[in-house]
């Protein structure tokens, strides 16, 4: 069984513009799949889809055999328990703690009372803890988020979804707004946590070279259709090419593709 699901799925804005126009992907559970394609082409919108931050207007998503899609109450938490989710921005509350950042990974375990209170039992900090030390940040526990560096504060972001327990890791454009070195380390981190613990990767990237670099497997988006889906080997430059409606060079920045 697949770890997602998507089957005929179509977004429609309220514009009318299509940002996903009838897209059918099948991603098996432990798989590194990097999402390419030119702003606009429905990346954000189809990862945002699998978690239901958007509702699709047409289709169904199911996550490990259950339709997220239908879902609803305390169905759909439980699915989206199981689903973490990494953004650009980093999305930490900057004036806490690094360690209660990561602790917001739990908030779906308890009640709503204990995680106002932060209340969080001893499991959960050993949990977080173990998190921070698997990116390498555990110094930094108790300083607050908006102290760090950028490619800190996304390894925080990181933490977090370990310390939900994700089974699926959805990260949207992770690395866009980071230094080279510190992309590496980001992308390293989320390769060897897929690779270690088994977690379903879905990544939004703007860099080809990244793509090819760390995913199993690459879906290449055009206007809201799969233009591309395939193992690494397959997307040549002339498959990119065709992704992106024009020629690349080898190692160059879908930004600067874009301009």
């Amino acid at each position: 069984m697949s770890t997602i699901e998507l089957q005929h799925v179509t977004k429609v804005y309220p514009n009318a513009t299509k940002g996903l126009n009838g897209i059918s992907l099948s991603i098996e559970k432990g798989e590194f799949v990097a999402v390419v394609g030119l702003s606009g082409a429905g990346k954000s919108t189809l990862l945002r889809a699998i978690n239901r931050l958007h509702d699709i207007s047409e289709g169904e998503i199911m996550i490990s055999g259950s339709s997220i899609t239908k879902a609803g109450g305390k169905r759909l938490r439980m699915i989206r328990r199981d689903i973490g989710m990494i953004f650009q921005s980093f999305n930490l509350v900057k004036r806490s703690s690094v360690l209660r950042n990561v602790l917001a990974g739990r908030v779906g375990y308890h009640s709503t009372w204990r995680t106002i209170l932060g209340l969080f039992p001893k499991r959960d900090i050993e949990l977080a803890f173990r998190a921070l030390e698997r990116v390498n940040i555990a110094e930094k526990a108790y300083a607050r988020a908006d102290e760090l560096s950028g490619g800190q504060q996304q390894r925080v972001a990181i933490a977090r979804v370990l310390a939900q327990e994700a089974k699926i890791i959805l990260a949207d454009e992770p690395v866009a707004s980071l230094d080279p070195l510190t992309t590496k380390q980001v992308m390293d981190d989320l390769k060897k946590i897929n690779q270690e613990l088994g977690i379903t990767t879905i990544v939004n990237l703007h860099f080809i070279d990244l793509a090819r670099q760390y995913a199993t497997r690459i879906i290449g988006l055009r206007g809201g259709e799969v233009v591309f889906d395939g193992p690494v080997h397959e997307a040549t430059d002339e498959r990119f090419a065709e992704i992106y409606g024009r020629p690349i060079q080898r190692g160059e920045l879908l930004g600067e593709l874009e301009s």
